[in-house]
C-alpha cells in the first residue's frame, strides 16, 4: 500500500508563512535567552505583558511535562532540545505521535479551554524552556491577540503533523520512518550528534530494538549515518532526506511556516 503524494495548498502556506523575528534578545525574568519561536515573534507589548509570568525551567532527559488524560497546570515554551507526544495503549506498547522543539509550545489544547492533556509530552532530548501557569496564560490570551494567533496556528500545525505521522506509522517501511523521525529531531536540535538508543527509537516508531537496529544499519551502510552507543551521528543530511519516505517533506511544508529551517 502506498500514500499518495499529498499537495499543499498555496493558499494555505501563504496563511502559515511565519511572523518576523522581532529585533534585539529577548530574556525571561532571569536573564536567560528566550530562543522559542513563537516568543520571539510576538509583538513587544504582548511579550512584556508575558514575560514577568515566565519561569525557567531545567527539561532533563525523560522529564514528563504532561501526563495524559491529567490536568496541566502549566504550558512549556521549549528553549532547547525536543519533547516527544506519545500515545500509550494498555498493553504498555507506545508510539509517538508528534514532536515539539523551540517551534512551539507544549499544552496547545489550553488555548481552546481544554485542560486535560491529550497525550504523555516526555521530553526525548534533554534542553530547557520556560512554563507558565494554565490559568495566567488563559489570562494573558483575553489580551493578546497575536500570541492567541500564533498558538492557533502552531495548534493547526501539529494536528497536520501527528495525522501525517499517523499514516506514515502505518504504510511506510521502517527505514524510511527511522530517516524521517532523525531529520525531524535534527531540524529541532541542530546537531549533528543525537543521543539516542535503539530501544528508544523502537518505542517511538512503535517497533522492536531489534528492528530498528537492522533499519539503523541499512541507513549506516549507506554511509547516512554514524551509529555509535547511545548515539547516532547524521553525517549525509541531503542523503537521509533522498532517503526518507514522503511524509517528512510534507511535514516540512507546514513547519517552514514556523520558521523551522
Amino acid at each position: 500500500m502506498a500514500v499518495a503524494n499529498v499537495v499543499v495548498d498555496k493558499r494555505l502556506l501563504e496563511v502559515l508563512k511565519p511572523f518576523p523575528a522581532r529585533c534585539g534578545v529577548r530574556t525571561d525574568p532571569s536573564g536567560k535567552t528566550i530562543k522559542n519561536i513563537v516568543l520571539s515573534t510576538i509583538s513587544d507589548p504582548e511579550y512584556d505583558l508575558l514575560r514577568p509570568h515566565l519561569e525557567q525551567v531545567a527539561l532533563p532527559h525523560h522529564f514528563i511535562l504532561h501526563h495524559p488524560g491529567q490536568r496541566m497546570d502549566f504550558a512549556y515554551f521549549v528553549n532547547e532540545g525536543m519533547v516527544s507526544l506519545v500515545v500509550t495503549m494498555n498493553e504498555g506498547r507506545s508510539v509517538e505521535v508528534g514532536v515539539v522543539g523551540r517551534e512551539g509550545m507544549v499544552g496547545t489544547a489550553l488555548v481552546v479551554g481544554i485542560q486535560q492533556a491529550p497525550y504523555c509530552a516526555i521530553m526525548q532530548i534533554p534542553g530547557s524552556g520556560v512554563r507558565i501557569s494554565s490559568q495566567t496564560l488563559e489570562e494573558i490570551l483575553a489580551q493578546c491577540p497575536e500570541l492567541r494567533l500564533q498558538l492557533n496556528r502552531y495548534a493547526h500545525v501539529q494536528g497536520l503533523q501527528v495525522a501525517q505521522i499517523a499514516a506514515c506509522n502505518r504504510v511506510h517501511e521502517i527505514a524510511q520512518r527511522l530517516a524521517r523521525w532523525l531529520l525531524m529531531c535534527q531540524d529541532r536540535v541542530d546537531s549533528e550528534l543525537l543521543f539516542l538508543t535503539h530501544e528508544f527509537l523502537g518505542e517511538m516508531l512503535g517497533t522492536g530494538r531489534p528492528t530498528v537496529s537492522l533499519a539503523a544499519g541499512i541507513l549506516q551502510r549507506s554511509e547516512l549515518i554514524e551509529n555509535l552507543r547511545g548515539t547516532i551521528r547524521i553525517i549525509n543530511r541531503k542523503g537521509l532526506e533522498a532517503a526518507a519516505c514522503e511524509c517528512y517533506g510534507v511535514i516540512q511544508h507546514f513547519n517552514g511556516g514556523l520558521g523551522l529551517r
